[in-house]
């Protein structure tokens, strides 16, 4: 039986490790974490660096019109719909070095591994470095994803950041606003998309468990709340005649938890904002607005919990003596891994012998995007104690590895499938 392909995991370690130098503070160290805002000087070396490296591993490297880094990789079929394989290299402020990094320097790793003669591809393989995935940057995340799906939105190269206009910051990294259209990607001219991340939650690290199959990413339901009652005077004012905004405004809050809790599943319902008027010590408050979030996998059940949250203020307003209106703010569907992308994943993982579990996102990343031209897999590995978006952001480099070949593996299985459509099924 011939022995499995892994990746380089000395080579791995050493060049996320050499990444994290881009957007590092004075003095710091891999352990104080990196602040690598897309656009900015860090991203444009971190940028060069990969480019460097994707050139001495042998890669065809361009950057597309949405100032994606791409580098092929060639297949036995160069005529073939590539294979994707990526993440994105830009962070938050004051965040770890595995966030995004993982991914990028997995798939480079990858693609080393295939045109170093241990697994061959009938189909090209491109690592993608997608553009200002967090959207700290002019605050629209996913930049160079949903270009890619053709999904920019009007005026937003218009954006200005900094004193920067979003079209000037994408030339600045190679891109060619004016013509960004040409970055979509059809729908049927990728062959598939594989992402390798770090969880960013406690699920694996709690389980024990090395690696996760990414399910899908999840549909998020947001509404916006108003919570009315009469501001009036607090030392004058007796409790039985109060109509305390705050009062109702808390037990909503609560309201939340218990419809996310009442039933099984994954999904989650939060609280996250909120504004209280007259917000003054001595006034009992008129008004709150707050933001209520429900995520999920099935829109059908954020759905339901929206019912049955709504019914629940209504309860809560004729109780408080006070008015509660939610009103639907933003909706995100959800984007389902392929069915024949996660087979793959899990026999990649089977065949290492590494125990693996599947799970939702409930995070978004490119994938989502990448979702919607081509049948999409996501890979996790463990953030230890669910810690990510902070310096203290920690995945162990066996685990890293481990992520890595599994990727390698599944794409060798993914190049071997065959999809009737973008869903893969």
């Amino acid at each position: 039986m011939s022995e499995l392909p892994r990746v380089n995991a000395a080579r791995l370690r050493a060049r996320i490790e050499s990444l994290s130098r881009f957007g590092r503070r004075p003095g710091g160290t891999f352990e104080h974490g990196v602040t690598r805002v897309a656009f900015s000087e860090a991203d444009r070396g971190a940028r060069a660096c990969l480019t460097g490296w994707m050139r001495a591993a042998g890669l065809a490297v361009r950057v597309d019109e949405a100032a994606n880094l791409v580098g092929r990789s060639p297949g036995s079929d160069d005529s073939a719909s590539p294979i994707l394989v990526g993440s994105h290299i830009d962070t938050v402020v004051e965040a770890g070095n595995f966030d995004g990094a993982l991914g990028v320097v997995a798939a480079l790793e990858v693609a080393e591994a295939l045109t170093g003669g241990r697994g061959a591809t009938r189909h090209p393989v491109e690592v993608v470095v997608w553009t200002n995935e967090e959207g700290v940057a002019y605050g629209d995340g996913l930049c160079g994803s949903r270009a890619a799906a053709g999904e920019c939105t009007d005026g937003e190269l218009d954006k200005v950041w900094h004193g920067a206009r979003k079209a000037d910051a994408l030339r600045s990294l190679g891109g060619r606003p004016d013509r960004v259209g040409l970055a979509r990607r059809a729908p049927g001219s990728v062959h598939a998309y594989l992402e390798l991340h770090v969880e960013q939650g406690g699920v694996l690290d709690h389980a024990g468990i090395p690696v996760g199959i990414v399910e899908g990413i999840v549909a998020i339901h947001r509404y916006e709340c108003v919570v009315r009652g009469e501001a009036n005077h607090a030392g004058t004012t007796p409790m039985a005649d109060r109509r305390d905004a705050l009062i109702a405004a808390a037990r909503l809050v609560e309201a939340v938890r218990d419809v996310a809790t009442g039933e099984p599943g994954r999904q989650v319902g939060t609280v996250g904002r909120l504004e209280v008027a007259p917000n003054a010590p001595n006034v009992v408050p008129g008004e709150v607005r707050l933001t209520v979030e429900l995520r999920d996998l099935s829109e059908e059940k954020l759905e339901r919990l929206a019912r049955d949250l709504t019914a629940r203020a209504g309860a809560i307003a004729s109780a408080t003596g006070t008015a509660i209106e939610m009103v639907p703010s933003s909706r995100h569907q959800p984007a389902l891994a392929s069915p024949g992308v996660r087979a793959a994943i899990a026999e990649a993982a089977d065949a290492l012998g590494v125990a693996h579990l599947s799970l939702p996102s409930g995070a978004g990343h490119d994938a989502q995007m990448v979702a919607r031209f081509a049948p999409m897999g996501m890979i996790f590995v463990p953030s230890a104690g669910g810690v990510s978006h902070s310096p203290r952001e920690r995945t162990s480099w066996e685990d890293c590895a481990l992520g890595a070949d599994v990727l390698l593996g599944s794409v060798l299985g993914v190049d071997r499938l065959r999809f009737d459509g973008p869903s893969g099924i």
